[in-house]
């Protein structure tokens, strides 16, 4: 059986090595593959090139036609310097003899009200823009139960979805310029399930176990010798569980980062609320708590203070840089750095750190962006109150089922891992049972609230909106449905649009009444002017 494993270990390793010296630039030329390829086996037959398709519904039927044209923004939005996009949005892809059907939700919670972007100037002054670009999304692969999706359609189809078996991460492919024809890359791998399921692990309703009681005990002693001080707030079992929980992050990247991602200012963030909103979909399904972004400051000329390779004297240099620099106010402020680290972790965090301003903070090793995704569930799972399984005096008890896979606070196996174990999530609930954590459950403001489909006012992520569905089969049900334009349409509704397309400029129209005229068109000469369609 040790033979068995060490060649399997040796066979991995060896794979690994090898990929590290192909040459892949024909095929990625300035392009992100590195963003989903995980740190383990990488097989010729596991990755395929495949052209996406948007799914629109067509004007005269519920059918719905492939497009190769992929972008989300909202057609006839105001045109201010942010694009909006599509609340909801369908995608087909196809690979490995497989159609995936991706039915996405732009994910309203990711970026709160107040969010902020700041990077540097070459003279180390900051320049800061409120809000940004939303385009990430998260859902389901229709017709799969456990299934999801946490994908971004900024440029191209980016991100991951997994049907249950498999995970698949999906870019697009670019040479040194821009996009190559609507190509993208699809990386299929050992799937990542978000349900909590553990087996092996005991039953909520039981006693504490020894392992969870322990940790337990440690945690609040580190806390305590570090002049932690937290107001106990003891809360119902049933509500810390039922509740939705919302920790407020603010991310910085390195210029270590920056470097990693082509000194893209922007290619950097895109990168970064990637990873976020895919951690977001793990912590969503498994502990009902949503992770909200607050703020971003990327180095983008030096690095701000002194990233060392010992994971925990830069831990130590963020924590002073956040009391000294940082204003914006997060339960959690966390470091994604593009080096590598003297450590057998991607991450280190303060264990039950969260609400803390001297505590409250980790720092995550660059890598994929599903690698990365898990190395900030660990890192805020140790801010959260968790502990490393294996770090138990009863680690046995909480194992994980699949010991190739392992769980997220495990710190073995060659996949990614795909759960949090029963003890993580018990740990979790205590931590909040004991009075930490206070500050997740008061909740933020959204950027973007989600439209009303069905009002009759076309609202930011929304194409069109004819109404109640008597509204709209009076007029403009065609050519607007799910508040999105239907195939070839330019309009729905309104004088100026007729069978979904816009009328000439100038065109006279007929007006039902003064009242109609000044409400929806404001047109004093009877004509259409083109900006007034719905």
């Amino acid at each position: 059986m040790l033979a068995v494993w060490c060649f399997m270990l040796f066979a991995a390793v060896g794979e690994r090595l090898a990929v590290s010296g192909v040459d892949r630039s024909a095929l990625q030329d300035g392009g992100m593959w590195d963003w989903f390829a995980p740190p383990g086996r990488l097989d010729a037959g596991d990755s395929e090139i495949t052209y996406p398709k948007r799914l629109v519904q067509q004007i005269e039927s519920e059918e719905e036609m492939a497009h190769d044209f992929l972008d989300t923004r909202v057609k006839n939005s105001s045109r201010s310097s942010t694009p909006v996009h599509l609340a909801q949005s369908c995608f087909q892809v196809e690979a490995f003899g497989l159609t995936f059907t991706l039915d996405l939700e732009l994910n309203h919670h990711l970026l709160s009200s107040d969010y902020v972007e700041r990077h540097f100037n070459h003279k180390g002054r900051p320049l800061q823009s409120v809000g940004g670009e939303h385009c990430y999304y998260q859902g389901r692969l229709r017709g799969l139960s456990g299934s999801w999706a946490a994908v971004s359609t900024c440029h191209g189809l980016c991100g991951m979805f997994s049907d249950g078996v498999f995970s698949y991460g999906i870019e697009p492919i670019h040479n040194s310029s821009n996009q190559v024809d609507g190509a993208h890359f699809i990386r299929r791998m050992q799937d990542i399930r978000l349900g909590p399921h553990c087996p092996d692990c005991r039953e909520e309703d039981e006693p504490d176990s020894r392992g969870g009681d322990e940790g337990h005990a440690r945690t609040r002693e580190q806390q305590g010798s570090a002049g932690l001080k937290r107001s106990k707030r003891f809360v119902h079992r049933r509500s810390v569980q039922t509740e939705t929980k919302f920790i407020e992050l603010m991310v910085v990247n390195d210029n270590d980062m920056f470097v990693q991602l082509r000194s893209s200012s922007s290619q950097t963030k895109n990168f970064a609320k990637a990873v976020v909103n895919t951690a977001d979909t793990i912590f969503q399904e498994q502990l009902n708590t949503r992770i909200v972004l607050v703020a971003m400051e990327t180095w983008t000329t030096k690095n701000m203070m002194p990233v060392v390779e010992d994971p925990l004297e830069t831990l130590q240099n963020f924590m002073k840089y956040r009391k000294d620099n940082i204003r914006e106010q997060s339960d959690v402020v966390h470091l994604f750095s593009g080096r590598t680290f003297h450590s057998s972790r991607s991450g280190t965090a303060y264990t039950g750190g969260v609400c803390s301003p001297t505590r409250g903070g980790g720092i995550n090793e660059y890598g994929s962006v599903g690698v990365m995704a898990i190395t900030l569930c660990q890192s805020l799972g140790q801010n959260i109150g968790m502990r490393w399984n294996n770090a138990r005096a009863s680690a046995g008890d909480c194992r994980c089922p699949d010991a190739w896979v392992g769980c997220i606070m495990e710190e073995i196996g060659f996949y990614l891992p795909r759960k949090f174990s029963r003890c993580s999530v018990d740990e979790y609930t205590q931590f909040l049972l004991q009075g930490g954590g206070s500050c997740l459950f008061n909740k933020p403001n959204k950027l973007l609230d989600p439209p009303e489909c069905g009002n009759g006012f076309v609202e930011p992520g929304e194409e069109c909106d004819c109404g109640s569905q008597v509204e709209c089969a009076r007029s403009g049900g065609a050519c607007c449905k799910k508040c999105t334009l239907t195939h070839d349409a330019m309009c729905s509704n309104g004088l100026c649009c007729s069978s979904c397309k816009v009328r000439a400029s100038g065109s006279t129209v007929a007006l039902k009444s003064k009242a109609h005229l000044i409400t929806r068109h404001k047109n004093s000469n009877k004509k259409c002017i083109n900006k007034y369609i719905y």
